[in-house]
């Protein structure tokens, strides 16, 4: 008894965070959104997953993810980014297991000793490590980068492979991170509040042995408040094979994205984000 309960101290000692599977954005974490609006059902896939990505009993961004294909279709967050260390630890979303396991981004090493999961069980749920194994011209591209936080546990909360795709390597250490960190400083000077939302459009091929869809394009938005009557708005995208990005209205990102999906009109943001 005294074995168990000291197994079950140590086992929520190595608790790193909390993330939640939810059944909507609105309802559970709609405070990294501009003006409590998520993207409309336009971008949704078959099997989707609302996370709400929760480290140290505080949420830090929102992700919708595709479980069939297992990446993030984008993660949302609030730009406030800030010096500081690059986290080092990987974690994994257990509640894509179901929801009886725990809301903590774990982990992997964690689920596996401590909570009697099997690596067939959380392998069949989402990308695991080894997926992103022995890659040749890509690497593992966080949508939601650490960068764009202020602090410790903000940086770290980044760092869950539910928040990361198969993405080009040149083009992540190269035109994609000249955005991150040159563009953004630039356009968000003056404002406020910058909500962010940045995606992967599905591709047609897969990465570990076609378990981990690699995307077509990566995307990404931001809707700034300047003051309470004006607000501004831009947009990227790139091709996931060419180390270029192409800046665009919030407008125009909207229309590339609906030709890209080939279903309904596409909306990232509330109607009153400025789309020329």
């Amino acid at each position: 008894m005294l074995l168990l309960l000291l197994l079950q101290v140590l086992a929520s000692c190595l608790w790193l965070g909390h993330s939640e599977v939810v059944t909507s954005f609105e309802s559970s974490c709609p405070q990294f959104f501009f003006r409590e609006t998520p993207p409309n059902e336009a971008l949704e896939p078959k099997n989707p997953a609302w996370i709400c990505q929760r480290y140290k009993n505080q949420y830090y961004f929102a992700t919708l993810y595709d479980r069939d294909r297992r990446i993030p279709l984008y993660s949302a967050y609030l730009y406030q980014p800030g010096p500081g260390k690059r986290p080092k630890t990987w974690l994994v979303e257990p509640q894509l297991m179901g929801p009886t396991y725990p809301k903590t981004m774990e982990r992997e090493w964690t689920l596996l000793n401590y909570f009697n999961v099997s690596l067939e069980q959380l392998s069949k749920s989402q990308a695991m490590l080894q997926d992103y194994k022995n890659l040749t011209g890509l690497n593992r591209g966080h949508l939601n980068p650490s960068s764009h936080h202020p602090d410790s546990s903000s940086r770290t909360a980044t760092f869950t492979l539910t928040n990361i795709v198969p993405q080009d390597e040149k083009l992540n250490g190269g035109a994609w991170n000249n955005y991150e960190q040159q563009t953004m400083t630039r356009r968000t000077q003056g404002c406020n509040t910058t909500y962010v939302i940045v995606g992967a459009v599905p591709g047609n091929n897969y990465i570990a042995k076609g378990r981990v869809n690699k995307p077509s394009h990566i995307w990404s938005s931001a809707c700034c408040e300047v003051d309470t009557n004006h607000r501004k708005a831009w947009a990227v995208i790139a091709e996931n094979d060419k180390n270029e990005v192409q800046l665009l209205t919030l407008g125009e990102l909207e229309d590339v994205l609906t030709q890209l999906y080939g279903r309904d009109q596409v909306s990232l943001f509330h109607s009153s984000c400025p789309r020329e």
